[in-house]
């Protein structure tokens, strides 16, 4: 009974001596055998290379809208954010002054014409006259000299009178040339004619000019476009030179962004893109790089890009943000792998730890394209070749177990 009982003692003991054999059996083959980690399989597939940035949207052009005239504000029939056609009516000022101004410039010019007919209907009838009168003069004047001239030979008169019968033929023959040079100048290309003339052309181009600004008093949309500012209300006295409204012109939409440099080796004009408003972030739309700033900004360390949009969507709208995706470089059927398994990627000799008959072989390997946390294998790999990820902190030549849960 003694025995039987002391059996039953030891039977714990042994139990116990024996599930710590097996414990230790245990972790002495899991040890051999290695941790048991997660693979990352290598694959073939298409890749697309890409630069991811944010901007805003921008028409190529702002048009500032203002007056040329100062005048007090009557109407503003439009608001802030409105589309407008070209040609709309922006903003209507108080014509009264321009109004004043042209009529008194239609007056001149009928004051100038009316000089003109008063050169040709009066001037210079009055001059043809005078000179015919001043022919008459002179021939009677001369008449009156030859006269004198027998009487003085036949001594008649004295010299005197001679010499006073002479002068007035000079002065008549004076009167003449100064008749004939007052007809001249009425005539067609006389220097009167040609003042009068003159002044007409003159009354008609600041009669135009006046016209035209009384056109200025209607500030009038010079492109179809939407208002994106507005400064000015009813009531306001403008001048020239102040900005009243800005338009954003309709058609040519662009994006703006601001790559970091250390992408600018990348990206190239001509470059596509896919672009969506963060308003809308499930209508994507297509645009094309088309300027490269040749300047970097020295306290971001950004280029400033800018695309073209051929076909904007309706919901675009000026200064909106989006983000935008430049497809920078295309590989189809490329040998992939996570980054997030490759060693040393930005150095000269990058490598991976491959999994070979259980154990990790550290491969060097040689990558090219980047993007969106995978790496294109140029050099070193095999579709199929299973690689460690880097946080797997295992060293090569170390055993292991792959997951058979892992890709």
């Amino acid at each position: 009974m003694t025995q039987l009982s002391t059996f039953f003692k030891r039977r714990w003991q042994y139990l116990a001596v024996l599930l710590t054999l097996c414990a230790l059996a245990y972790f002495a083959v899991q040890h051999w055998l290695g941790p048991q980690v997660a693979a990352e399989a290598v694959q073939r597939r298409d890749f697309v290379q890409s630069v991811v940035a944010s901007g805003h949207v921008e028409s190529p052009h702002r048009v500032e809208i203002g007056a040329q005239i100062t005048a007090t504000v009557a109407r503003v029939p439009v608001t802030e954010g409105q589309s407008v056609m070209a040609g709309t009516v922006l903003v209507e000022l108080t014509p009264a002054e321009v109004l004043a101004a042209e009529r008194q410039a239609d007056i001149a010019v009928l004051q100038a014409q009316a000089k003109l007919r008063q050169l040709i209907e009066v001037q210079a009838p009055m001059a043809e006259q005078a000179l015919r009168q001043a022919r008459s003069n002179l021939d009677n004047a001369n008449a009156a000299y030859r006269r004198n001239q027998d009487l003085f030979k036949q001594g008649f008169i004295g010299q005197a009178a001679l010499d006073d019968a002479r002068k007035a033929a000079e002065l008549a023959d004076a009167q003449l040339r100064s008749a004939q040079k007052q007809l001249e100048t009425t005539g067609t290309v006389g220097s009167d004619y040609a003042v009068a003339v003159t002044a007409v052309d003159q009354a008609h181009a600041a009669a135009q000019a006046a016209h035209a600004r009384t056109g200025y008093a209607s500030i009038r949309s010079p492109v179809a476009g939407v208002l994106i500012a507005r400064s000015v209300e009813v009531g306001d006295v403008v001048q020239p030179g102040k900005v009243l409204m800005t338009l954003s012109p309709k058609g040519s939409t662009q994006i703006v962004i601001a790559v970091d440099e250390k992408n600018l080796h990348l990206i190239a004009l001509g470059q596509k893109a896919l672009v969506s408003a963060d308003a809308y972030p499930q209508q994507k739309f297509n645009a094309e790089l088309v300027y490269i700033n040749p300047g970097i900004n020295a306290q971001t360390g950004a280029v400033d890009v800018k695309l073209d949009v051929p076909l904007a969507p309706e919901v675009l709208r000026q200064d909106m943000t989006v983000s935008v995706d430049i497809e920078v470089a295309r590989r189809p059927r490329a040998l992939l792998l996570s980054s997030a398994a490759v060693h040393d990627a930005d150095t000269g000799a990058p490598w991976v730890l491959r999994v070979e008959d259980g154990r990790a072989v550290k491969v060097p390997v040689h990558v090219g394209l980047r993007a969106g946390g995978q790496v294109e294998i140029l050099d070193g790999l095999h579709e199929g070749d299973r690689v460690l990820p880097i946080t797997a902190a295992l060293q090569a030549g170390q055993r292991l177990r792959v997951n058979s849960a892992a890709h």
